[in-house]
């Protein structure tokens, strides 16, 4: 029987070697030699029992092998093994130490089979990512950072208040099917939709990802909201509230990432309107839209990841981010920009490209149960994502007006990460079958039908065809400096305003209280002063006379009570 070890533990050790080791080269091979042994003990996991310990009265499961998690464990893998590449030249011990941690806080909550283990690592990857934020050491990321960390707990709070009201009604910690209907598994529901970024929750992840490193960005787009669509589809599949959850979060970002400046910004909208059609395919629920889910989860950590290693590699070459100040790259940075266009091509779902093969599956899905309007708005927001991350990223950072910025392309370990995670973008998209064989239900979909390849080439056309015109014509919104407001505004702005009024107003009645108790006291004091100073009645030299006249009123007023 094969032997294996669970996934986490890998790279968790692995993490306190980087710590310990003096060597930057050591500690290099390292960041690479760790995914790689992570995955063949992944083969090891698939073929062999799971893994488990006794605490207290409970059998705590900390690795479950099944398709689903499968999935996710080769994903996570791929996904640490192209970020490590990527930050190759990262001398910075607290950004390694913290993306091996982050990396296997994710696999553990994927291999997680029971809610206990689900929490702490729940716990490990917020504490551990933050590190990739506060790590770019810039007032603006440590005040993200700190908000990032806030939310990250709150949701945290959610699922352990969940799982131990579910423990106490059940009696089993067990993660599997869950489904909503009582209130531990509404607290676990929302715990999920806050890392997945659900409208109204959703700010953490604008506000936080594009402060990060230009390396900690890569990590941080693969694990935590992908970690959440994992555990949608574990405990919520066919929850329809999750369709319309999902196809809000598909439509809203498209305005925000339009009139956003900053590309990283963009690239952080896009990544909500992408995890909104995995999300749909998880209230779907069908064995068709399941397969959608998790298929677009797993091409979207690449592509997404590469159009953020091509955002990061800009930015580590130029120290500028926004579109208003880019321009005109592409002639000094020819292999990033061909590289940046496969991935916009991957996440437009150009045919041939990764995007292609898994989003459609949820959207012939939610044609197949009826959702036609759902339908409608997924199509116009495949438009819109092809607008915005398609055409708005490389063209503004590589081909609008030229910015006169002349640099050179990023070292040769950036190189490398995006050359890999393009090849498997082209790859996955040529070749589906590879990744339809790891999903977790058998897959009949075929992806390359003509009337699909030509509905969406049309579709792709007549928004290639809208964005020239209503840029040649002015008509469209140019880049230009500014902030935009979001959810974020009502606790950032709104409620920081009305925290500082309370404040004032508890100021001012805690100094009136404090005049009032002080006038009081001084009122007290006189009295006291009257009575019992030098010349007061108490403190006089009495007479005998009035002392024994004093004792027999006293002596009166007893014997009246007594006797009444």
């Amino acid at each position: 029987m094969t032997t294996s070890l669970p996934p986490a533990l890998i790279f968790i050790v692995g993490a306190a070697l980087i710590a310990l080791l003096p060597s930057f080269r050591l500690r290099q091979g390292l960041t690479i030699l760790l995914p790689l042994l992570g995955g063949l003990n992944l083969w090891a996991i698939a073929d062999g029992p799971g893994f488990a310990v006794t605490l207290f009265d409970y059998r705590l499961e900390l690795v479950r092998a099944d398709r689903l998690g499968f999935l996710f464990g080769i994903l996570f893998h791929i996904a640490a093994f192209l970020a490590s590449i990527f930050a190759l030249h990262v001398r910075d011990r607290w950004q390694q130490v913290g993306a091996y941690l982050y990396a296997g806080g994710a696999l553990g909550a994927v291999f997680a089979g029971d809610l206990i283990p689900l929490f702490i690592f729940w716990e490990v990857m917020a504490v551990a990512s933050v590190s990739l934020i506060w790590a770019r050491r810039s007032p603006r990321a440590t005040a993200a950072g700190l908000r990032y960390l806030v939310v990250q707990i709150v949701s945290g709070l959610f699922l352990l208040a969940g799982a131990l009201v579910h423990i106490e009604q059940t009696g089993s910690a067990a993660f599997g099917y869950l489904g909503l209907g009582t209130l531990a598994t509404t607290l676990i529901f929302i715990a999920f939709g806050i890392k997945c970024a659900f409208p109204l929750v959703h700010s953490w992840l604008i506000d936080a990802y594009p402060e990060a490193t230009p390396t900690g960005t890569v990590f941080l787009s693969a694990f935590t909201t992908k970690v959440a669509v994992y555990c949608l589809a574990r405990a919520f599949p066919g929850t329809e509230a999750l369709i319309y959850i999902g196809t809000a979060m598909t439509v809203f970002p498209i305005f925000y990432a339009v009139i956003e400046n900053d590309l990283r910004r963009v690239l952080a909208y896009s990544m909500i309107n992408q995890i909104g059609f995995m999300v749909v395919g998880i209230g779907i629920g069908t064995e068709l839209a399941l397969n959608g889910a998790v298929s677009h989860a797993f091409n979207d950590v690449i592509f997404k990841g590469l159009l953020m290693m091509s955002m990061g590699a800009v930015l580590f070459q130029t120290g500028k981010i926004n579109g208003s100040e880019l321009g005109g790259l592409y002639k000094t940075m020819p292999a990033t920009t061909g590289l940046c266009i496969v991935g916009a091509a991957s996440i437009s779902a150009f045919p041939l490209f990764s995007g292609f093969v898994s989003k459609s599956m949820v959207m012939a899905s939610a044609a197949e149960e009826g959702y036609w309007i759902v339908w409608l708005l997924l199509l116009f927001a495949s438009a819109g994502v092809f607008h915005h991350a398609g055409i708005k990223i490389p063209y503004f950072a590589f081909f609008a007006h030229d910015s006169g910025i002349r640099t050179r392309e990023p070292p040769l370990n950036m190189l490398v990460a995006m050359s890999l995670a393009a090849a498997l973008c082209i790859f996955i998209g040529s070749y589906p079958a590879i990744l339809y064989s790891l999903l977790p239900f058998e897959v009949g979909y075929v992806p390359y039908g003509a009337s699909h390849v030509i509905a969406q080439v049309q579709l792709l056309l007549f928004a290639a065809l809208a964005f020239a015109w209503l840029n040649l014509s002015g008509r469209y919104q140019p880049e230009l400096r500014g902030l935009n407001l979001d959810v974020d505004w009502l606790y950032r702005r709104l409620g920081l305003a009305l925290a500082t009024q309370a404040a004032r107003g508890a100021d001012a009645v805690t100094a009136a209280f404090e005049a009032l108790a002080a006038r009081g006291a001084r009122t007290l004091c006189d009295g006291l002063y009257r009575h019992h100073g030098p010349d007061g009645l108490l403190a006089r030299a009495w007479s005998t006379g009035q002392a024994v006249l004093w004792v027999l009123v006293l002596l009166g007023a007893c014997l009246i009570v007594y006797y009444l």
